[in-house]
């Protein structure tokens, strides 16, 4: 249970029901990886990669978290955060990244629960955590109901996003088409647009019944909501800019042969980071 935004995050891996296009012009499942605030139910962060996510993609979805997401060019109005249900003027005035931001929740993560998979008990991971302040609560062994938020996520994105593009393999093979590899329409790089439009004007703001308020118990509120009600009492702390900016503390904790470059960091965060 967490009571504020940041105070619990949740973050897995998964292959995504759908069929991409490679680089190499074959098809491929890719794998997408995702972090989970408890407190909002609000995907933080969200990575897809064409091959397996490696440890310094897990890294880098940590200053994900941080960052304010950029509204996407050709997105409507009311996906900015300036349309969002929060205190806006009062978080502009804390963080000007915000101007230009997609109606997304940013939090800076107290703990962060994993499994023990290899890319979330590397040493960049870790060493990353360490360094942004990050505790890291692992899950027992075989206990897949200890991230249940997650895992119920990854439901959602697949029944939801993920059955109504091309190349939909279906969660197991009875529900699998013939020739669905020759159906792969979208690149790795397209899917991950479409999923942060997706998670943006949909996921954001679709009522979660385990979102509820004690002013109005009887009301389930979007994740967007639950934010904006949790800021009042939990405030908002912006991640540090400039040469201490959130990112590149995250990329110096790495090895140096797995600290990004910027030909490899997420089209999305490549060209917004703050200077």
């Amino acid at each position: 249970m967490a009571l504020r935004p940041g105070e619990l995050v949740q973050v897995d891996t998964t292959r995504l029901d759908v069929m991409a296009v490679g680089e190499d012009g074959k098809p491929v499942r890719p794998e997408l990886t995702i972090a989970l605030d408890v407190a909002t139910r609000s995907v933080v962060a969200a990575v897809l990669r064409e091959e397996g996510t490696k440890a310094v993609d897990a890294a880098l979805l940590l200053a994900e978290m941080a960052v304010p997401h950029p509204a996407r060019p050709g997105w409507p109005g009311h996906l900015r955060l300036a349309h969002a249900a929060v205190p806006y003027d009062r978080l502009l005035a804390l963080d000007d990244r915000l101007e230009q931001a997609a109606a997304r929740p940013v939090v800076v993560p107290e703990t962060i629960v994993i499994d023990r998979r290899a890319i979330f008990v590397s040493a960049a991971f870790l060493a990353a955590c360490e360094t942004l302040g990050v505790s890291v609560q692992p899950t027992p062994p075989r206990s897949p109901a200890a991230k249940g938020a997650v895992e119920r996520t990854f439901g959602s994105i697949n029944t939801l996003a993920a059955q109504h593009i091309a190349g939909y393999t279906g969660s197991h093979v009875l529900e699998r088409g013939e020739a669905v590899e020759d159906e792969a329409r979208f690149t790795v790089s397209q899917l991950q647009e479409l999923l942060d439009e997706w998670i943006t004007a949909r996921c954001q703001h679709h009522p979660h019944e385990g979102l509820r308020h004690p002013v109005l118990p009887k009301k389930a509120l979007t994740p967007n909501e639950m934010w904006g009600a949790l800021l009042g009492a939990s405030g908002y702390v912006a991640a540090a800019t400039g040469r201490r900016r959130l990112p590149g503390t995250a990329a110096r904790a790495l090895p140096p042969h797995n600290r990004p470059r910027h030909p490899h960091q997420p089209p999305h965060l490549r060209p917004h980071l703050p200077q």
